[in-house]
């Protein structure tokens, strides 16, 4: 889930299932109450109907925990300029950052640091066509050295500058959530 109506799909969800949900956030929902192996599958079910997935494996939610942060750090937190990722991470998990580092690239077959900056491509595309904000500002938002390190990175990861971006027809951003 990564974003307002994700979280409200999930608990309409879970409320059909007439389960009394405690919180739904980005990647958890907690209900108050024991959940039949039945109602697992429905939930499942509905869940991949709405483009979801229901993680139950370990190392599979330890990842999504690792990815909603990211995505939460990059796209939803205004003032991130005073703390790094790493640490970030650690505050949301509870757990040592190596071995969060090591389970997510066996797990996803890339680094934390590859998926966040393919997250920071995004929230610049989506910056880039509101075009309220110039590169300078954007690159200060997402706590870039200058804009033209993120020129740099922008077109080592989509083949074009973020000008060719902004006034290109064809858009082509990506789900936060299929990155």
């Amino acid at each position: 889930m990564v974003c307002p109506r994700c979280i409200a799909a999930v608990r309409s969800l879970l409320e059909e299932e007439n389960l009394p949900v405690k919180t739904v956030e980005l990647g958890k929902a907690v209900v108050n109450a024991d959940v039949s192996s039945n109602q697992k599958d429905n939930i499942k079910n509905k869940l991949i109907q709405q483009g979801f997935e229901l993680l139950d494996d370990r190392k599979t939610i330890i990842c999504g925990q690792i990815k909603n942060a990211v995505i939460e750090f990059v796209h939803y937190q205004e003032d991130n300029m005073n703390i790094n990722l790493s640490d970030f991470i650690v505050s949301k998990l509870h757990q040592d950052y190596s071995s969060l580092s090591k389970l997510f690239s066996e797990e996803e077959h890339t680094t934390i640091e590859k998926y966040f900056i393919a997250q920071k491509i995004e929230k610049i595309k989506e910056l880039l066509s509101y075009g309220e904000l110039t590169l300078n500002e954007i690159a200060f938002k997402l706590n870039y050295s200058s804009s033209a390190y993120l020129s740099s990175q922008f077109k080592s990861v989509t083949g074009m500058t973020p000008s060719q971006y902004k006034s290109s027809a064809n858009k082509n951003r990506k789900p936060l959530d299929s990155i």
